[in-house]
């Protein structure tokens, strides 16, 4: 009876396995696009930073990155159980929060604004001449902005799989968000630091005695800031198309909308894709164009007071 028992046991968690095994491909599947978005991001906030710094700020984020999980994996969880009509409208703040900052960083970009130094450039400029100045403290903003922009795409992704796996009951479900969680992480940051390393990849090659070693290291070294300008301006533009796609998808009208558009386009499936992310993309710029100013309104009224 006991022996029976343990086998019956046995069978059972082999089948959660296998079904945690499908779910996991499923929702991987469905999230890989958000991911893509994530590593463009992640990579551009790493940018910028000093050399000798890059992989300890890879490394802070992605730390910081763990502790949005801790946080994310079991509110999702505990709301897709009592309160799942509240993740549209969660999901709809954070896609706001990524629209708001694009936003920010095309107008800082493009529009005339105030550049004169102020004393965080200045005590920079400082800090970068005196090697006993600990640079970890320059770092912080760009770390922390790094976290937050890995918290909204986080939980998209979180709540993407937790879509994947509605049907199936709570321990899959646990098991299929955590393993996401986690798998995305790693390799979003561990991809991160490569690109970030990639110049000392190439010089590195470049120092070998095989000519075609030597060439590509020196292809690597010229082609790394390209890729880091590159990876910058698809950081920003993933902003839009994520936080748009979040926001539009929260307003039914404006989402059938996108949908109809896309399909007069073309009846090719990629071209109404790209035509449906474009969409969501503008729509995220003047969401985003529209908070900016909101928020800048809001500031001078409360300065006056």
């Amino acid at each position: 009876m006991a022996g029976s028992s343990f086998f019956a046991l046995f069978d059972d968690i082999a089948t959660i396995l296998d079904d945690v095994s499908v779910m996991t491909k499923v929702a991987a599947k469905k999230t890989a696009g958000v991911l893509g978005d994530d590593l463009a991001l992640n990579a551009q906030q790493v940018s910028g930073v000093s050399v000798n710094r890059e992989l300890p700020v890879v490394w802070a984020v992605f730390k910081g990155s763990l502790r949005n999980k801790c946080i994310l994996v079991p509110a999702a969880l505990l709301i897709s159980a009592f309160a799942p009509w509240a993740v549209t409208p969660l999901l709809m703040v954070g896609g706001a929060f990524l629209c708001f900052e694009g936003a920010e960083k095309l107008i800082h970009k493009f529009l005339p604004h105030d550049s004169t130094p102020d004393g965080n450039h200045q005590a920079r400029a400082q800090a970068l001449q005196d090697e006993r100045v600990d640079m970890v403290a320059f770092e912080r903003e760009k770390i922390k902005g790094a976290v937050r922009t890995d918290f909204i795409l986080s939980a998209e992704i979180i709540a993407i799989t937790l879509g994947a796996v509605a049907g199936a009951d709570f321990t899959r479900q646990a098991i299929v968000v955590t393993t996401i969680a986690l798998a995305m992480t790693v390799g979003v940051y561990g991809l991160v630091a490569g690109i970030v390393r990639l110049d000392d990849l190439g010089l590195y090659l470049r120092s070998k005695g095989s000519a075609a070693a030597r060439g590509l290291g020196s292809m690597i070294v010229q082609a790394a800031p390209y890729l880091m300008k590159t990876l910058s301006v698809v950081g920003t533009a993933a902003m839009f198309m994520v936080g748009g796609s979040i926001l539009t998808h929260g307003i039914g009208p404006v989402h059938h909308g996108i949908e109809y558009v896309s399909q007069l386009a073309s009846s090719t499936t990629w071209v109404q894709a790209v035509v449906s992310t474009l969409l969501n993309a503008v729509f995220g710029i003047a969401a985003g164009a529209l908070l900016v100013g909101v928020i800048s309104v809001g500031k001078r009224l409360f300065r006056r007071r």
